[in-house]
């Protein structure tokens, strides 16, 4: 790989910004100065920049507490998207998030430059369960939970999968909703048949990826490991 793409692609600026670092005599592997933006890069190379070591990593995750009106989106003239909410050292190139949550819809986002985890994860043939925490503006009957069990067809004709619900409060206006596909305002299109309204939405966990209880919604960090390892056995 080329010096320049190399350190673009770990964000350490853009493609005029690296030519400037290499022009400037900043740039080093295995601790000989580089000259040329064409240089190439092997993966046992030391590279370093003003004396700070560049690892490369090809792609990088984030688990991301996705807040109430933000848009699930890379870029909008007008409105806030959860990459503004990226800090630039951490605006890799390629970053999508995978899948989408409405506006107001808040809880577990992935962030990731790995277009294959990101097709898989997608992909109605996966089956990778998505668990939502709900709270509705009128009570859930059994009659619901049966019907979501069984599957649910809506006013568009679209015909869901069996869903899993689970009543968590009293009041039965607080549950959980597991389902696996990603339709269009898919959960509150379901609840709406049986006239019950979705007050708040909230991801909960996304395959065996499970949304961080100490993340604070609007900040995100980076996946571990063993999440990495466990979402991709999803």
């Amino acid at each position: 790989m080329r010096i320049d793409k190399y350190l673009a692609n770990m964000n350490v600026g853009s493609r005029k910004e690296v030519h400037d670092l290499i022009k400037a005599k900043k740039v080093t592997i295995n601790g000989k100065i580089i000259g040329q933006a064409k240089a190439q890069v092997a993966d046992s190379d030391v590279v370093k920049v003003n004396g700070e070591q560049i690892i490369y990593q090809k792609y990088h995750y984030f688990m991301l507490n996705k807040p109430a009106g933000v848009i699930t989106a890379t870029e909008d003239l007008k409105q806030k998207t959860v990459l503004d909410l990226l800090d630039s050292k951490d605006l890799y190139q390629n970053l999508s998030p995978v899948g989408r949550l409405d506006k107001d819809t808040t809880g577990l986002l992935l962030i990731t430059n790995d277009g294959q985890l990101n097709h898989d994860l997608l992909s109605p043939k996966k089956h990778v369960d998505k668990t939502y925490w709900v709270e509705l503006d009128s009570e859930v009957t059994p009659k619901v939970e049966a019907a979501f069990a069984r599957g649910v067809t809506l006013v568009d004709g679209s015909e869901l999968a069996p869903a899993k619900l689970l009543i968590k409060s009293e009041n039965q206006k607080q549950c959980e909703i597991t389902i696996h596909e990603g339709k269009f305002h898919q959960i509150k299109r379901m609840f709406g048949l049986f006239d019950l309204g979705v007050v708040k939405l909230k991801r909960l966990s996304m395959g065996k990826l499970i949304l961080d209880p100490n993340l604070a919604p609007g900040h995100y960090r980076e996946l571990t490991k063993s999440e990495l390892n466990s979402l991709k056995d999803s």
